[in-house]
């Protein structure tokens, strides 16, 4: 499995069998998503930030999910959780969907812009994610401290943060320090891409860093 981020909360996953692009962004100041090609788009939630289906090139055969349930495309099992963009059960900012994929023996999950620590059937559905995508700059998402008690209850092998400060467009969020400091981090290196197989797994959490890779 091969991890580019795109920027803000958007990832293209390359797979043996197909390409998905998460959560695609509209244009913001510092960021261009450009037309990134894939099988399979997710969208978390329908905000410009990350519902940018349009700028996704993949024809007539583009496969595009936008809510909770279970879905088989290509070989990958996708599986929606439902969640929510606030810790009032949607009511103040509205639902959010978590996507777990499933294929080479691994199980990816972007936590798209969720806003609350888990409850007890969204952690154990969870349970079994190996790489974790998830918000770490606050504004309507995850801030540091929450993300590190979301990151205690998955227990996942490895990290990487998005949906944080990485350009003007972005001024409601944090930047990554923060994060990092919670983390335990003192210094880090920053890579392009993440090249993931199961044996590459040890027994402690992983932080993983990204650039952001215009397309």
């Amino acid at each position: 499995m091969e991890i580019t981020w795109l920027g803000h909360s958007c990832f293209r996953i390359k797979t043996k069998e197909a390409t998905v692009i998460m959560d695609p962004y509209s244009k913001m100041e510092g960021l261009d998503l450009g037309r990134p090609k894939a099988d399979i788009v997710t969208v978390s939630h329908d905000h410009p930030g990350h519902n940018n289906v349009s700028s996704v090139k993949g024809g007539d055969d583009l496969k595009v999910i936008t809510g909770p349930g279970e879905y088989e495309i290509k070989g990958l099992f996708i599986t929606g959780v439902r969640t929510y963009h606030d810790k009032q059960l949607g009511k103040k900012l509205g639902k959010n969907t978590v996507y777990l994929i499933e294929t080479e023996g691994l199980v990816l999950a972007h936590l798209g812009d969720l806003g609350h620590v888990l409850d007890e059937e969204q952690a154990d559905l969870m349970s079994e994610v190996d790489i974790l995508l998830i918000p770490v700059g606050g504004g309507n998402s995850l801030g540091a401290e929450e993300a590190v008690e979301v990151i205690s209850q998955i227990e996942p092998s490895i990290v990487i943060p998005m949906h944080y400060k990485t350009a003007p467009g972005q001024a409601n969020l944090e930047g990554i320090e923060r994060f990092c400091k919670e983390m335990g981090l003192t210094n880090w290196q920053v890579e392009d891409k993440l090249v993931v197989r199961k044996s590459d797994f040890g027994e402690q959490t992983e932080v993983k860093i990204l650039a952001v890779k215009a397309n």
